[in-house]
């Protein structure tokens, strides 16, 4: 079974949108309020594509203090990353800019991935259209410049589109699995040949 780890984020004013994308998708819940001052770490068992998945989702909880964030543990250990910010809340869309911005920094050699990591931007909260400060413009094009995926949606009206939003984040990781096996395999084939012109010259000059 494979193990697939994702980390949904976004800015203390967030936090609850956060958590409710997750109960949604593994309950088809909305849950208005949340106690959002706790880190959790949710599980799931899936098929898709033919593959039974573990899927972990972890919840870090949005506070003051994560404002000067570091993501070093995050970087570490997930496959994927939901970002999410309210599109009725402009001040959230550039926390979101800024934890986007932070994964995709160019690695340092304690974080260094074969792979760059699937992102999945999400304006959450399009019920609430009336008051949008964040226009879809704005969000496609952060995405776009950022090679992350992209959707709005509302937790609270779509549950489909919430589950087809875990769904697409969870089919980039796989893709990303793929492409980390291909790059291993290819590797050990360079190296297996060098060893090989390198020692075979050698049997030969004896």
């Amino acid at each position: 079974m494979n193990d697939v780890k994702l980390t949904v984020l976004g800015g203390e004013g967030t936090g609850k949108s956060g958590k409710s994308l997750i109960v949604r998708f593994l309950t088809k819940r909305f849950i208005g309020e949340y106690a959002s001052n706790f880190e959790s770490i949710y599980n799931k068992h899936l098929c898709l594509e033919g593959k039974q998945l573990n899927l972990e989702i972890y919840d870090p909880c949005s506070q003051p203090q994560k404002a000067k964030f570091s993501l070093t543990s995050e970087l570490h250990w997930a496959d994927g990353f939901v970002i999410v910010y309210d599109i009725s809340d402009r001040s959230s869309f550039a926390f979101a800019k800024a934890l986007i911005y932070r994964i995709r920094e160019p690695q340092t050699s304690h974080c260094k991935r074969p792979v760059e990591s699937a992102v999945l931007l999400v304006g959450n909260k399009q019920d609430l259209c009336h008051v949008r400060e964040v226009g879809w413009e704005e969000g496609h094009k952060l995405a776009l410049d950022n090679r992350c995926q992209f959707c709005e949606l509302s937790a609270a009206e779509q549950s489909l589109e919430v589950e087809m939003m875990f769904i697409r984040i969870i089919r980039d990781i796989l893709t990303n699995f793929k492409l980390k096996e291909k790059r291993r395999y290819s590797g050990s084939k360079s190296m297996a040949k060098l060893i090989n012109n390198v020692f075979g010259k050698r049997r030969k000059s004896v």
